[in-house]
């Protein structure tokens, strides 16, 4: 693919800009480490071998990933990840994203490429193995975040698929069950939409396959992502595996023994942010515990009061001894936070780097008394890389038009207004106008003689007059409809332009799935981004196909 810089987007976290920008004052929440600068690298493997003993036992580790793993599609270097990682001189590079139906926006394939690459970059730095994770964040219980993909339907519009969350408590994604007429009615949906090529048919039938034994969204997740990343190795992980919860134990134990301190940390790191004129992206809440318990009810979020652990609306009560022995004999019932997850995800993997989007890095920042506090350190963090591609068609309608993918991002309706008015011959607007100015300069003095006459015949001139301003104004816009409608196939191919490049009037990597340019393009698609240059810095390129598309 041909690549350039992207500039001039808005940035989604102002502390993820400064920490790509290298800013000494910012690097400092996270160590002071660059990320270009390979002492950076090999300080950080040094420091993981030096606190080997601190973390999850490893064998137990690859013992619950090799189970989980062998639940997904098969690939024999997935295997070979996972002998690999039961190596002690072996680390990992990490990225996590809640589930997407179908795979969900194209980010989340983004962040596993970057975790796919940085596993490379760093390997062939430290001349040892660093394995690619993929944390999916199945603990999480927002459903409505993982429930939905958007395809651009066989007419050009953009389409939502989406499944309902089953009546019940909201419980983890992972946990929430799904009806084999919910993935039989996606899939239909699905298929009615796509347009069809040459590609629509396997591509169907795989997530058919997936989805045959009404997993859950998280299960299916990441049998698709296995599908895509598996021949580069990718090691899948959910959050809300039981096997990855008994690991986890002994380090939920430190998070209740210490979770006054903790709480403490996390306030001191989000003043060192508010210090440096930053916004706090995810604030911990006065008493939180930051845990949740796996209830009934739910999924709870935990506070202190009253000297034992409660949910906010009283549906669960514990002491402190026996949230304590939750976590030595029931490690399932207990749930990370966003805050305390990258400290869980510390102990369990040796961390060599993590990979972030832009809020993620942001609310990292704040983590750094938190790490200290458990004897650990911020891993290195790579900012996820992040592209606009550009499909063939979208590419020579910015030829023809004579625009550039920066102008439909954020300069589309005046560029739009500007492309109709040149093909303006009769300039209509600007005829209309001369028409309602020249009348209200001739109809003002009979205003002013009626009123002199007598004071009720000013008052019906003007509803006589604003009854002709509003048949102007009629005829106007009939004439502007009957000017667009012979553009028609013009404004429509502007219309999809904006679809294309900036859905929603949001990036489009945020809502586009990945099965849309798969059904467009097949597999050599998604083999075209395995060859896409590494850029550790992260930051937005635009992305055009190679000349065989």
């Amino acid at each position: 693919m041909k690549l350039r810089p992207l500039a001039g987007l808005a940035a989604s976290a102002p502390l993820a800009e400064r920490y790509r920008s290298q800013d000494p004052a910012t690097l400092s929440l996270f160590g002071g480490r660059r990320l270009t600068e390979a002492d950076s690298w090999t300080a950080r493997a040094s420091a993981l071998d030096e606190t080997a003993a601190n973390r999850a036992d490893r064998s137990r580790l690859v013992t619950a990933l090799r189970s989980y793993n062998r639940r997904l599609p098969a690939h024999e270097n997935v295997e070979r990840s996972l002998d690999r990682l039961a190596s002690p001189e072996s680390l990992v590079v990490v990225g996590g994203q809640q589930a997407g139906l179908f795979g969900g926006a194209l980010l989340i394939l983004y962040k596993a490429l970057t975790v796919v690459q940085t596993a490379r970059f760093a390997e062939q730095m430290l001349g040892r193995p660093v394995v690619p994770v993929f944390w999916i964040a199945g603990e999480d219980h927002d459903y409505d975040e993982a429930n939905h993909l958007h395809v651009v339907s066989r007419e050009g519009k953009l389409h939502r698929i989406r499944m309902e969350r089953p009546e019940g408590p909201r419980r983890s994604v992972s946990r929430t069950p799904l009806a084999p007429e919910q993935w039989e009615a996606a899939l239909a949906e699905l298929a009615g939409q796509l347009p069809e090529t040459e590609f629509t048919g396997p591509l169907l039938e795989r997530l058919r396959r997936h989805c045959e034994d009404a997993p859950s969204l998280s299960l299916a997740f990441a049998r698709l992502v296995a599908d895509w990343f598996g021949p580069d190795g990718l090691v899948l992980l959910d959050a809300d595996d039981p096997q990855l919860r008994a690991v986890e134990g002994p380090f939920f134990r430190r998070l209740i023994e210490r979770n006054d301190e903790l709480e403490a940390a996390l306030r001191q790191g989000e003043e060192a942010v508010r210090e440096l004129g930053l916004p706090v992206q995810a604030e911990s809440a006065p008493g939180g515990a930051n845990l949740f318990l796996h209830h009934e009810q739910g999924r709870l979020l935990l506070f202190k009061q009253n000297g034992r652990f409660e949910s906010r609306r009283g549906e669960a009560s514990l002491s402190r001894s026996e949230l304590l022995a939750l976590a030595d004999t029931d490690p399932q019932m207990l749930s990370n936070n966003a805050l305390t997850r990258p400290l869980m995800q510390e102990y369990v993997l040796p961390v060599l780097a993590a990979v972030l989007g832009p809020s993620e890095l942001a609310y990292w920042g704040t983590l750094g008394p938190a790490f200290a506090l458990f004897g650990q350190t911020i891993p290195l963090l790579v900012p996820r890389q992040s592209f606009t591609y550009v499909e063939p068609t979208v590419a020579k309608w910015l030829d023809k038009y004579g625009v550039s993918p920066e102008d439909i991002m954020l300069r589309y309706e005046e560029k739009k207004r500007g492309w109709l008015a040149a093909q303006d011959a009769w300039r209509l607007e600007e005829r209309f106008r001369e028409v309602k100015d020249g009348f209200a300069a001739l109809y003002g003095p009979l205003l002013e003689t009626l009123g002199s006459l007598q004071s009720g015949l000013a008052k019906l001139g003007e509803t006589n007059r604003d009854k002709i301003f509003e048949q102007i104004a009629y005829l106007e816009n009939r004439a502007t409809d009957a000017f667009a409608k012979q553009h028609e196939a013009g404004l429509r191919q502007w219309e999809r332009m904006q679809t294309a490049l900036w859905p929603l009037d949001r990036p489009q990597e945020r809502v586009l799935s990945s099965i849309h340019f798969l059904n467009k393009y097949g597999p050599t698609w998604l083999e075209n981004w395995s060859r896409v240059p590494f850029d550790v810095n992260g930051g937005h390129r635009l992305a055009e196909p190679p000349s065989e598309f």
